[in-house]
C-alpha cells in the first residue's frame, strides 16, 4: 500500500509528460481503468467511485449449503464459499461477470466450513471448518487447488476465522477452546504454530484480521471485551490495552480499513457494528452510525478504498453498506435486489467492483456488481480531488474516448 500527498497542477503534470515523456513519481503505478468521458494523453485525472449495486445472475452450480465465509484472491479472478454440507468449500473462477465452478479440490474439509481467506500472492488458499484438523490449507496452481500437510500443530477446536498478514507469512485462525487464537508462521510451504499471546482472547475466537502493515492483530470473541487487540514485534503478539468502549455483545467479526486507521467490530446486541479509529496503539470508538444495522451482525468489510463498509447481518435487509465521509459512516440506499435470508459472509473483490454475500438460504451466495469506476479530467483546482467520491489522482497515459478502458498513471489513491 503506498500513499501519497501531492500538489500539481495542469501545467505541472503537462510539462511533466511533454517535456520529459513521462513524469516519474516514487510509488506510480499504471492501470486501466474507464474513461467517463473523451480525455487526451497526458492531462490530469481523477478516479471517482459510484454505488449502484446491480445484483449478478446466479452461478450455475450454486454451493451446497448455508455459506458461512466467502473470499476472493488478490486479483479478483477467484472467489472462494465454505459452506455446510459436502464439498465445504465451492471455489468460481471469475470472467467478466460469470463465476464458474471449478473442480473440487480432491482433498476436501472434513466438516463445516465456517470461514476462508487468501494470502496476497493469492498461492495460499485457508479454510477453516468444524471438525480436525479444523484448518485445511491449499496451495493453488492455475485452477487447481492441492492440500499441503496438515501442520505439525493443529488449532484446538472449530475454527471460525482466519487471516493471512499482508506479506503472506502469518496465517491467524479463530477458534473455540483455549487459547482461542492460533498464529502459524509460514516458511515456503510450511506452517509452524508460534508461541500464544501472553494474554488471550476471552473465549471462543469468531473471527480476525491483520491491518494493512501487519503489525496489529484483532480477534473478536465472545464474552467481555469482545474485541483483543495484539501489537506485533517479529514473532510476538502482545495484546493491547482494551478500548475505552468495547462492543456491546459477543465479537463475531472485525475488519481494518485499507489504511490502517479504521477497525469495525460485527456483534451481537444494537448497535450491532462498532467502529474504532486507531491513534498509535490507541483505538477509540466512533459514533455510531445513526442508521445501524438491523439485527446481530456476522461478518464486516471494507472496500480497497476505505469508502465503504458493507455489513452482513440476520435481518432484512440482510446487508447494509456505510459510505465513510471522514469519521462518519453514512448509510446508503439498500439494494434493489436484497439477498434472500440472513447473510453470514460478505467479502469485496479487490478492485471493489464486486460485493459477494453468503446466505443461510438459496442461493447460498449473491454477488453485486455496483462499486464502479470512472475517469474524468480535472482542473487546477485541489477542490476536484477532495470530494468523496474522489479515490484516485493521476493523469491520462493514452488518449481515449468516452466508454473506452485505457491507462492512467495514478500518482495518488485513496487505501492503497
Amino acid at each position: 500500500m503506498i500513499r501519497l500527498k501531492v500538489s500539481f497542477s495542469a501545467a505541472t503534470v503537462r510539462s511533466g509528460f511533454e517535456l520529459l515523456g513521462e513524469l516519474i513519481i516514487t510509488g506510480q503505478d499504471t492501470v486501466a481503468v474507464l474513461f467517463g468521458e473523451n480525455i487526451t494523453k497526458g492531462s490530469p485525472v481523477v478516479v471517482k467511485i459510484d454505488f449502484d449495486p446491480t445484483k449478478l445472475a446466479n452461478p450455475a452450480t450454486l454451493p451446497a449449503g448455508a455459506s458461512y465465509g466467502c473470499a476472493f484472491d488478490p486479483t479478483g479472478t477467484y472467489l472462494a464459499v465454505a459452506h455446510f454440507n459436502s464439498p465445504y468449500i465451492t471455489i468460481y473462477k471469475r470472467s467478466g461477470d460469470t463465476f464458474t465452478k471449478l473442480a473440487n479440490p480432491s482433498t476436501l474439509p472434513t466438516n463445516t466450513g465456517r470461514g476462508c481467506t487468501f494470502d496476497p500472492t493469492g498461492t495460499y488458499l485457508a479454510v477453516v471448518h468444524s471438525s480436525s484438523p479444523y484448518i485445511t490449507i491449499y496451495k493453488r496452481s492455475g485452477d487447481t487447488f492441492t492440500k499441503l500437510a496438515n501442520p505439525a500443530t493443529l488449532p484446538t477446536g472449530t475454527g471460525f476465522g482466519c487471516a493471512f498478514d499482508p506479506t503472506g507469512t502469518y496465517l491467524a485462525v479463530a477458534h473455540n477452546s483455549s487459547p482461542c487464537i492460533t498464529i502459524y508462521k509460514r516458511s515456503g510451504d510450511t506452517f509452524t504454530k508460534l508461541a500464544d499471546p501472553d494474554v488471550l482472547p476471552a473465549n471462543t475466537g469468531r473471527g480476525c484480521a491483520f491491518d494493512p502493515t501487519g503489525t496489529y492483530l484483532a480477534v473478536a470473541h465472545e464474552n467481555s471485551p469482545f474485541i483483543t487487540i495484539y501489537k506485533r514485534s517479529g514473532d510476538t503478539f502482545t495484546k493491547l490495552a482494551n478500548p475505552a468502549t468495547l462492543p456491546t455483545g459477543n465479537g463475531i467479526d472485525c475488519a481494518f480499513d485499507p489504511t490502517g486507521t479504521y477497525l469495525a467490530v460485527a456483534h451481537e446486541n444494537s448497535p450491532f457494528i462498532t467502529i474504532y479509529k486507531r491513534d498509535g496503539d490507541t483505538f477509540t470508538k466512533l459514533a455510531d452510525p445513526s442508521i445501524p444495522p438491523t439485527g446481530n451482525s456476522w461478518v464486516c468489510a471494507f472496500d480497497p478504498t476505505g469508502t465503504y463498509l458493507a455489513v452482513a447481518h440476520n435481518s432484512s435487509p440482510y446487508i447494509t453498506i456505510y459510505k465513510r465521509d471522514g469519521d462518519t459512516f453514512t448509510k446508503l440506499a439498500d439494494p434493489a435486489t436484497l439477498p434472500t435470508s440472513n447473510s453470514y459472509s460478505c467479502a469485496f473483490d479487490p478492485t471493489g467492483t464486486y460485493l459477494a454475500v453468503g446466505l443461510n438460504g438459496s442461493p447460498y451466495i449473491t454477488i453485486y456488481n455496483g462499486f464502479s469506476r470512472a475517469v474524468f479530467k480535472t482542473g487546477n483546482s485541489l477542490l476536484d480531488i477532495r470530494a468523496s467520491d474522489v479515490v484516485a489522482v493521476g493523469y491520462a497515459k493514452e488518449d481515449g474516448l468516452t466508454g473506452e478502458t485505457k491507462e492512467i498513471v495514478r500518482i495518488w489513491r485513496m487505501g492503497g
